[in-house]
């Protein structure tokens, strides 16, 4: 029997699939192996001195100036991949976010440079933060565009793609930082937190190089110069932003607190960085399974009852899974952090890249669903791990804190749910060739 031939069509999707699996890995693998090194040495590399609390306060402070950036990126690369392309802004986000992970691992220590080493190390964050702004939205609108044009109703199970990038980065994240961290503790914090971000040229080779292959979206026409600038059409309209940024923020509140924070905690707690970065390593293999399941559901049953689904199961399992982190013992910490992220999370962020770029008209869906969603990672995660070690250090410990911040964040996921319309049956249109009379793609479709 003659193997069945692919359309050109069909090879061509695959290739975007591939393209948007691999430039999410690398924006997760950069932001997790920040987020995981920073938990374990970057208070006392580049803030010495201080109250380890204070710290630790201050290395996810840097943390989250890296998500501060995020809609600024989203702007800034939405407008031009509204205008000029998707294809070139996703190139040039995966070449900064990549040469940004890789400058880090370069980085003098406070010892070395005194206060410019974590100015620095601010700066190069924000980098990161701003191409990481532009990336997703990017990679995910490539997929289901190209999706769109190639199989239609499936556009969920193939962004899943690009939301598998998620799990696929913490994977790699968590393996690289396990193996530095065996090293003895002075050889891991003179040079070996340094290789897990020297590592990431290697993600960025192989994603330039598939990239560099992918077809420009067969959705995309090119406005008119005198057209308005996509951001301007978004935010006449807000609403659709501010509805896309509230359903993410479950979804990434979880995320940041049972990965990058959770390292801290879960140590301070008393176990041992090998264990904790086990059960990261062990969530995200189940996330790897879960998502794609509960996005290839969403295209039949549609996005919000599985994102209702998946926050539900966040907020119903807030508490039970710290109460499990802090029993002492390794497997039920593996058991925590594999219900909480590598399940209910996953569940709720499998459908958010068809969803997001479901709401918004072809025109300025760049733009849109990149502001929603990196306004959502600002909100859930980017603040979820300062927040919760300040008010950790100023409570004296207890998991409390950490389960109401995951119950709120999956009632504010829930709670918006009920007010945005099913999409997943929705046709995505050609963005129009010619503009005069502009139509309200802002708004929900």
């Amino acid at each position: 029997m003659q193997p069945t031939q692919l359309s050109p069509e069909s090879r061509q999707l695959r290739r975007v699939a591939l393209s948007g699996l691999l430039g999410t890995a690398v924006e997760f693998y950069d932001f997790l192996v920040y987020g995981t090194v920073a938990a374990l040495v970057f208070g006392d590399l580049f803030f010495p001195g201080a109250d380890p609390a204070v710290g630790t306060i201050a290395a996810f402070g840097t943390f989250a100036a890296g998500y501060v950036a995020r809609p600024l990126g989203g702007i800034l690369f939405g407008h031009f991949g509204d205008r000029v392309g998707r294809k070139s802004m996703m190139l040039l986000t995966m070449l900064l976010m990549g040469s940004g992970s890789f400058l880090i691992g370069l980085l003098p220590t406070y010892d070395a440079i005194g206060v410019w080493a974590p100015v620095l190390l601010v700066l190069l964050r924000l980098v990161q933060g701003i191409a990481i702004g532009g990336e997703w939205g990017g990679a995910t609108l490539m997929v289901v565009e190209h999706a769109e044009h190639s199989q239609g109703a499936r556009r969920g199970l193939w962004s899943s793609f690009t939301q598998l990038g998620a799990p696929l980065g913490s994977l790699l994240s968590a393996g690289v930082v396990t193996a530095v961290a065996a090293l003895p503790d002075d050889d891991f914090r003179s040079w070996g937190w340094r290789v897990p971000f020297l590592l990431s040229v290697v993600l960025l080779a192989v994603g330039m190089f598939v990239r560099l292959k992918v077809a420009e979206s067969p959705l995309f026409t090119k406005p008119e110069p005198r057209e308005k600038p996509p951001v301007l059409e978004v935010l006449r309209r807000p609403k659709p932003v501010l509805l896309a940024a509230c359903v993410g923020i479950g979804a990434f509140t979880a995320q940041s607190l049972l990965t990058s924070f959770m390292i801290t905690y879960a140590v301070d707690e008393g176990y041992s960085r090998p264990q904790v970065l086990t059960a990261v390593t062990v969530a995200s293999a189940v996330a790897l399974l879960v998502l794609p399941a509960a996005s290839a559901l969403s295209d039949q049953v549609g996005r919000r009852p599985v994102v209702l689904t998946g926050a539900i199961a966040s907020a119903a399992l807030a508490f039970p899974v710290l109460a499990l982190v802090n029993s002492g013992s390794p497997g039920l910490l593996i058991l925590a952090l594999a219900l909480g992220h590598g399940v209910a999370q996953s569940t709720m962020y499998g459908p958010l890249g068809a969803l997001l770029t479901e709401m918004f008209g072809t025109r300025v869906r760049y733009t849109g669903a990149s502001l929603g969603y990196q306004a959502a990672t600002l909100l859930g995660a980017g603040f979820s791990p300062l927040i919760a070690s300040s008010l950790l250090a100023s409570n004296g410990g207890g998991s409390t804190p950490i389960s109401l911040l995951l119950c709120g964040g999956a009632a504010i996921t829930a709670l918006t749910v009920w007010r945005i319309r099913e999409t997943h049956t929705d046709a995505l249109e050609p963005a129009p060739a010619r503009s005069a009379t502009p139509t309200p793609e802002g708004t929900p479709r």
